[in-house]
């Protein structure tokens, strides 16, 4: 029996076990699964009513909100294609994202619609523009029009793109990523697995939504039918408070922000909040912080590891059980690394030649990927999706190096590398 894996059975989920559980919470604002789900179908039809179809895209500038977290979902029961916007781009890269992507309607925050504004006549593919808060098109008032029965949907298939995604590269204009249902949800089976998800959790959302779909974090928490505790901006006092308020249990995050939130913690000498799971990616920590967060915080230090064009993870740090023997300072050093391949990831680190580098922890190579969740190409870009796509493999163009455990280093980029004598050198040495 072929059943397609398509990310509207994760609400589908959550709204039948756990339709009086409180689903988010938003500043003043809180609704349980079975509201949430109410509301979807709302917006799924008012889409609808502005013939929006399979295939079209519907873009979302917005922070962490209600608005945002339901737009994943309303846009695909039409077979619409979510496309999350970075709220911290210049007018010119909206218009050019929003022109390539070819998106007919664009939900925005209230706060965040002066930076659209100058460029919204430029957009001749553009029907609507919706607003979330303020007076002018305003979201609740458009909402209000459209029923909460269950939305008529259209017959989706797990291969067709669920999100569309745009990567800030440092050289050229930024480059849409398609990632598929199918990608997205065997992601999201495998990342709730090693992140320990249950309908017991309260995630704060600190890292953003927009970011690779909050690496996911919108399909496997609601899936659970975990409680989500939306967060605006990030500031040190109110994420303590949140904390506590809610007995969050997990947060994502980048390493900046955990360092903000260390350094908060000990200038104001707090107490210790409840036992949490604190999920980072991006720069490797040293060990000595990963005791810091661990020791002061009391908090549960795992680092993971991938990018958009992977849906995004693919490794993970967290001690594994023959490992639990080790020192406290050992374990530090493990859990600083890029860690080890997740299920359903096979991941490689590979010299200039394709052959696997010696597991010493020294010789650099180029981590290499082979996972249900590679992206199917970059959109309206087939030069770079071959360029980054070889012979079933996805080449990351991050340089690391990978220890007799299996425990993955990274060291650089590869364009900021040069090779020299078939050796690999730092371009800083």
């Amino acid at each position: 029996m072929h059943v397609p894996l398509v990310l509207t059975d994760f609400l589908d989920r959550a709204v039948e076990l756990y339709g009086s559980k409180v689903a988010i919470m938003d500043e003043d604002r809180s609704f349980t699964y079975a509201e949430l789900g109410a509301r979807v179908n709302q917006l799924s039809s008012g889409l609808k009513a502005l013939n929006i179809g399979k295939g079209d895209k519907v873009a979302y500038l917005a922070p962490n909100t209600v608005e945002m977290l339901e737009g994943f979902y309303g846009v695909f029961q039409l077979g619409a294609v979510m496309t999350p916007l970075n709220t911290r781009l210049k007018p010119e890269d909206y218009k050019y994202i929003l022109d390539h992507s070819e998106s007919k309607v664009l939900f925005v925050d209230v706060e965040l619609y002066h930076l659209v504004e100058p460029i919204l006549e430029d957009l001749p593919n553009l029907r609507k523009v919706i607003v979330h808060g303020g007076t002018i098109n305003n979201y609740d008032e458009w909402l209000s029009d459209y029923s909460t029965a269950p939305f008529d949907r259209v017959e989706l298939e797990e291969s067709d793109i669920a999100s569309l995604l745009y990567t800030s590269g440092t050289t050229g204009k930024p480059k849409g990523v398609m990632l598929t249902h199918r990608s997205n949800y065997l992601h999201a089976l495998s990342t709730q697995h090693h992140l320990k998800v249950s309908d017991q959790d309260t995630l704060l959302h600190i890292l953003p939504m927009f970011h690779v779909n909050g690496w996911g974090s919108p399909f496997y928490y609601t899936a659970n039918g975990a409680t989500q505790v939306m967060l605006r901006k990030v500031d040190p006092e109110l994420i303590f408070e949140k904390i506590r308020t809610h007995n969050v249990s997990v947060a994502h995050m980048a390493p900046t922000v955990l360092n903000m939130l260390l350094d908060y913690f000990n200038r104001n000498r707090l107490q210790p909040t409840n036992k949490m799971r604190i999920v980072i990616a991006g720069s490797a920590p040293p060990p000595s912080f990963v005791s810091a967060v661990e020791e002061g915080l009391g908090w549960n230090f795992i680092q993971v590891y991938g990018m958009t064009e992977i849906s995004p993870l693919i490794t993970i740090s967290s001690i594994k059980s023959n490992e639990e023997d080790l020192s406290a300072e050992d374990q530090a050093r493990l859990k600083a690394k890029t860690g080890y391949a997740m299920i359903g990831s096979k991941v490689k680190v590979v010299d200039e030649k394709g052959a696997q580098v010696s597991p010493d922890g020294k010789t650099i190579g180029e981590i290499i990927t082979r996972t249900n969740g590679v992206m199917e190409g970059y959109w309206k870009n087939p030069e770079a999706t071959a360029e980054t796509i070889r012979d079933g493999w996805l080449y990351t163009g991050d340089m690391a190096t990978v220890d007799d455990r299996g425990y993955i280093e990274i060291v650089d980029r590869k364009k900021m590398l040069l090779l020299v004598v078939g050796k690999i050198f730092h371009q800083l040495k």
